[in-house]
């Protein structure tokens, strides 16, 4: 049944639903819809043309794959021998190698979380959420630190390669998130000393480039702390990592907080329930849900800038792959080196771009019952 007056009807159009070759037939139609988006195309076809098959030549067909030395690397491909013989530098850093199983144990653990919390049928799928967020970072860090439950030390100062990268991402991401939350509400409120104060503070963030962050999370940080508080390069970069990406994160959210209509939020103080269950159970909800493209690309984004800790001294998998290249044994395979750690990065933003455009399908409002 539909109302006289147009603008009450309560029917709506069903959603319309795309199969994946529908999308796949759009695609290809964009790509030449116009004459200026036809030769776009042509010209970029032509250029992978030319490139893959000397790219493939190189890469694959005439590569160098097993061997002890460098001395097996005689044919003019790539030698990935160098690859395999500094791997652990490149994933581990100076991590000691006989504990390396504490940080594939966690990042085997991580990888579980997310795909437990991504998967849509999983009855247990909150917990997932709870343990990915809120259990795993302490427990994580106790793992990959030691010193207790029988496990050695290892400080902060030998965790390097892919470990660093992903330690400093996670950490950043899990408490920007919350951080860039209540910036957000800061922002959107009606006191004016708490709105400017937020506003100031993001603002700051934001327009600071991320190489200038990470020198003052280095020099500057260090000594606004009081005396006898001494924080490592790694606190420092993490701490100065988190205040950046929370900045990026209220804009994110804010965005999310202005597209849930100020109604449910008036209609669950009606319902006698306080300002905070209000934003906790009717509003955030929904804004979270409609920032997590947002967030993720942050988050993805904050993975490739982490390669920059390399200027402050803390060598990552790109700084680990720099003291690499300078082994006599192995000098003149930049080339190579540089295509792998090029190739694992774009894996890992590509797996998390799946993740977050799945995330975003099954929790969009067209798809809930």
């Amino acid at each position: 049944m539909t109302s006289a007056h147009p603008s009450l009807s309560v029917e709506s159009p069903p959603p319309r639903v795309v199969s994946r070759l529908g999308r796949f037939r759009a695609g290809l139609a964009r790509l030449v819809a116009t004459p200026g988006n036809a030769v776009i195309t042509a010209l970029v076809l032509s250029l992978v043309a030319l490139i893959a098959p000397k790219l493939w030549s190189w890469a694959v067909a005439d590569a160098t794959w097993s061997g002890l030395d460098r001395k097996a690397c005689a044919g003019t491909g790539a030698c990935w021998i160098f690859i395999r013989a500094r791997m652990n530098d490149l994933l581990y850093g100076s991590y000691p190698a006989r504990e390396a199983w504490r940080a594939d144990l966690s990042a085997l653990t991580l990888f579980a979380l997310i795909g437990l919390s991504a998967w849509p049928a999983n009855p247990w799928r909150r917990v997932a959420v709870f343990a990915l967020l809120v259990v795993l970072p302490p427990a994580a860090f106790l793992l990959l630190h030691g010193g207790v439950l029988g496990l050695s030390l290892v400080e902060t100062r030998f965790w390097g390669g892919l470990l660093l990268n992903f330690v400093l991402t996670f950490v950043a991401v899990v408490v920007s998130v919350p951080l860039g939350l209540l910036l957000a509400e800061g922002r959107r409120s009606g006191h004016p000393e708490i709105a400017g104060s937020s506003v100031a503070f993001i603002e700051f963030w934001r327009a600071a480039p991320i190489v200038t962050i990470l020198f003052f999370g280095v020099v500057i940080l260090p000594l606004m702390l009081p005396r006898g508080i001494d924080f490592n390069k790694f606190a420092c970069v993490s701490t100065a990592l988190t205040l950046f990406a929370s900045a990026y994160m209220a804009e994110a959210i804010r965005g999310g907080l202005q597209s849930v209509p100020l109604g449910q939020y008036e209609a669950a103080l009606s319902l006698s329930l306080t300002p905070l269950q209000a934003r906790l159970l009717v509003v955030w909800p929904q804004a979270l849900r409609v920032s997590l493209p947002a967030i993720v690309n942050t988050g993805i984004d904050l993975l490739k800038d982490t390669s920059l800790v390399t200027i402050v001294g803390l060598f990552d998998i790109l700084g680990s792959l720099q003291q690499a290249l300078k082994d006599p044994q192995w000098l003149g395979l930049a080339a190579e080196g540089y295509a792998f750690v090029a190739a694992l990065f774009f894996v890992l933003c590509s797996v998390l771009s799946v993740l977050s455009r799945r995330l975003e399908r099954e929790l969009s409002v067209e798809r809930r019952p």
